[in-house]
């Protein structure tokens, strides 16, 4: 089967370009220039070479054309397009632009919603961007030496209810927690942004949550994790770190588990809907 991926920035789209051809598909890679690493047309080269197109942001009808040209039927996003980036820095094409007229709010699931629809429409099945990525989906439980404190899991408790309903409004998906309170919260400027103004705000022992949304859509904005999370975490002074179980990609592995052990945070997966860390 030939897949298409859609790639933005970060190891994501490598990770799934690698995932794709062990399973013996064909891939086409339509990378946004804005955001995907240059590496990524090397990587297409390298292996079983893959069909590789750049396309600037906001060209979303040469991007359908590139997909059928190829005879895609299903395709993935895989890596992250700045939100701030979404929203001020496109130029739309006439396909991007009927999208954008019909959107009721301007947010990024209703935007990439609208258009995983316009790819329906075209024959295009957007899939699930973990489709080749079980093995790297975060476990329930500790997944580091430590275990959080009695005092951590509290503020973890604390924070859960809150931080889901920060992502159920497409908000973020991050919040810092510290001692019963809430110091810091994502909005458009990402994960690691967060991290550091909690430990600034904050100081040491700050307790990190990224959840997935409510009704997490896992054909895009998935969290994701790796071992820059664990670098972030480490210089801000924090201390605990909790993903959602089965919904967060870890992208570098077992690495990223090591490194939380080398900096001494305690890295937990929560039973979604559970409403509390599993260990």
């Amino acid at each position: 089967m030939r897949i298409g991926l859609i790639a933005g920035n970060g190891q994501f789209p490598f990770l799934a370009l690698d995932a794709a051809r062990s399973l013996g598909h064909d891939v086409t890679i339509v990378a946004i220039r804005e955001e995907a690493s240059p590496a990524m047309e090397a990587a297409a080269a390298s292996g079983p070479p893959a069909d590789f197109h750049w396309v600037s942001l906001g060209q979303l009808g040469r991007c359908i054309d590139i997909l059928k040209r190829a005879n895609v039927t299903r395709a993935l996003m895989a890596g992250q397009v700045k939100h701030t980036r979404i929203f001020s820095g496109i130029v739309p094409d006439l396909t991007l632009l009927s999208v954008l007229r019909r959107l009721s709010t301007r947010n990024t699931d209703a935007l990439i919603s609208a258009v995983a629809d316009v790819l329906g429409s075209h024959g295009i099945q957007l899939v699930d961007s973990t489709a080749f990525l079980e093995p790297l989906l975060a476990r329930s439980g500790t997944l580091t030496e430590r275990n959080p404190t009695d005092e951590e899991r509290g503020d973890l408790e604390f924070g859960y209810g809150m931080a889901d309903a920060i992502a159920g409004l497409d908000i973020g998906q991050t919040i810092a927690v510290r001692q019963r309170a809430v110091v810091a919260v994502e909005a458009m400027e990402g994960t690691d942004e967060v991290i550091a103004r909690a430990g600034r705000l904050a100081g040491p022992g700050v307790c990190v949550i990224k959840v997935a949304k409510p009704n997490q859509d896992m054909r895009f904005d998935v969290p994701v994790v790796g071992v820059a999370t664990i670098d972030a975490l480490g210089a801000a002074g924090a201390t605990v770190l909790s993903v959602d179980a089965g919904k967060t990609v870890v992208l570098d592995g077992g690495r990223v588990f090591e490194a939380a052990n080398a900096a001494g945070v305690a890295v937990v997966g929560r039973v979604v809907g559970a409403g509390a860390s599993s260990s």
